[in-house]
């Protein structure tokens, strides 16, 4: 749908983040306008009208919050939205400050397009409607104003009628009324009952019917309009909550503006009223979205982190390819996660990645049944399998051709039961102590899943039993596993001792 174009600010000091945000933002159909600095963004505001701000907070000379602070102090720029990127983990105080000078909401470092995307346009779309609502009330009380004093009450009751049914259905989720200060009547327009979820032949416009419909909560926001006009207020704004007949609930911005006579005295007041139950509904799916991806990040993040604090070897080479194989496989799992909107992962399809690289020959056999796992239990056994792997790639079956490795697995009562068979590789011995690969895997397995590993060191080729649940956790396995994701649990940090 064709709209007017609102002017986006983009501020950061260094052009590389300039740029992705023009990438990120493109396609929104906006005007990017950037600056490269707090000093330019104030000339910019001064030239131009802008719907949102997006700002870095580090920035050198002004930072993000105090040019926030300067923007707030100008009075054309006290309601402009402003969105603020950290790049460093932002404190409650820190968000406390922001929102004190005006920020709306915050991304965090690494940026997420579909997140920035749609943070920016639900502010967008916000000041675009704000403007046309603003335009469409000041066309209605010059109306109002000139007709009330040309034109007999019942000539001018049904002239302003249709035009404010045409005005409504043009504008969309709409509805105008009227209401006759001095008589006390109603008049509604269709896009009024409609919205209300009422209609003319069975409802009747009066204080306490209208009243009925308010959401218990908002009651007193009708109580505050009529206080204001009696105070001498022309015009007043608020959004409030409708409970329709049907019990369903909807939410609607009201705008209403007074007409009075040559005494002062409030005569009439007319309105609009906007459904706004689809934004609102997207605001908080976008607000979920947003915490989920967060939470998420913040798992990831700290998975990653533990596999970089506890990697250890004896040179810079082994360590790098130590680390990449472990956060590779970490980044596997999430592809096949994020594919199922996070909703869970085949084990197969876990085993069938790690065991790309090794699958020649015909060396590999896999046998089990679909078992669908959750995210983290499918983390975690996601690296414990690329333990498995990398250990027999450089010392077991998979480092020879006349190697074999037969992977199987079942599930019984919520356990899931896997086997690691490996035949005709190199001569195996017992290992005198365990390696990190080994030590991380028992600890992974046995701390954030609440399973058991274990190992048989045959001649022939390691035998690996993994016991998993696969639904239920204690409940000091699910506090071993929050820990984890914060700090490292205790066990894999003797493992890298």
């Amino acid at each position: 749908m064709d709209h007017e174009k609102v002017n986006i600010l983009l501020v950061d000091d260094q052009p590389a983040k300039l740029l992705a945000y023009e990438v990120i933002l493109k396609e929104l159909g906006e005007n990017l306008v950037v600056a490269s600095s707090g000093r330019e963004a104030l000339e910019v505001l001064l030239k131009t009208e802008i719907a949102v701000i997006l700002v870095d907070v580090c920035m050198p000379e002004l930072d993000g919050f105090e040019l926030a602070a300067m923007i707030r102090e100008h009075p054309r720029f006290q309601k402009t939205a402003m969105i603020f990127i950290s790049a460093i983990q932002v404190s409650d105080i820190d968000r406390l400050r922001g929102y004190e000078m005006g920020a709306v909401d915050y991304v965090p470092v690494p940026v997420i397009p579909e997140v920035l995307r749609a943070k920016v346009k639900v502010f967008a779309e916000l000041y675009r409607k704000t403007r046309e609502l603003e335009r469409l009330n000041q066309d209605l009380e010059d109306r109002v104003r000139a007709r009330t004093a040309e034109l007999e009450n019942s000539t001018a009751k049904l002239r302003e009628s249709e035009e404010r049914r045409t005005m409504a259905i043009a504008a969309g989720k709409m509805g105008s009324w009227d209401w006759d200060w001095l008589s006390g009547d109603w008049m509604w327009d269709d896009g009024q009952y409609r919205i209300f979820g009422v209609s003319p032949e069975n409802f009747e416009v009066n204080p306490v019917n209208v009243q009925a419909l308010l959401h218990p909560d908002d009651v007193d926001q009708l109580r505050k309009a009529i206080a204001e006009f009696n105070k001498g207020t022309r015009a007043y704004e608020t959004e409030f909550r409708i409970v329709r007949p049907d019990g369903e609930v909807r939410w609607c911005v009201g705008t209403a503006a007074a007409s009075a006579d040559a005494s002062g005295r409030v005569v009439r007041v007319s309105g609009v009223t906007v459904d706004i139950t689809e934004r609102k509904r997207a605001e908080e799916r976008q607000n979920l979205l947003a915490r989920e991806v967060d939470h998420r990040a913040k798992n990831a993040l700290a998975l990653a982190q533990s596999i970089v604090r506890l990697t250890r070897a004896d040179e810079v080479k082994a360590y790098v390819n130590a680390v990449e194989g472990r956060i590779n496989a970490l980044a596997r799992v999430h592809t096949i996660l994020s594919l199922s909107s996070w909703q869970g992962a085949e084990l197969s399809k876990l085993i069938e990645e790690e065991l790309a690289p090794y699958s020649l020959g015909g060396q590999i056999k896999l046998a089990g049944p679909e078992v669908q796992l959750v995210p983290a239990t499918a983390q975690t056994l996601a690296l414990a399998l690329h333990e498995l792997f990398t250990n027999s790639a450089k010392y077991g079956a998979l480092s020879t051709r006349s190697g074999r490795l037969a992977i199987s697995w079942q599930a019984d009562n919520d356990l899931l039961i896997l086997t690691w068979d490996e035949t005709g590789g190199p001569l195996v011995r017992t290992p005198k102590s365990r390696g990190f690969g080994t030590r991380s895997l028992l600890a992974s397995v046995e701390s954030q899943l609440g399973g058991q590993a274990q190992f048989d060191w045959r001649s022939e080729g390691l035998l690996c039993r993994l016991e998993v649940p696969l639904t239920h956790k204690s409940a000091a396995t699910a506090a071993a596993q929050d820990k984890f994701e914060t700090n490292s649990s205790p066990e894999l940090q003797r493992a890298s001792g």
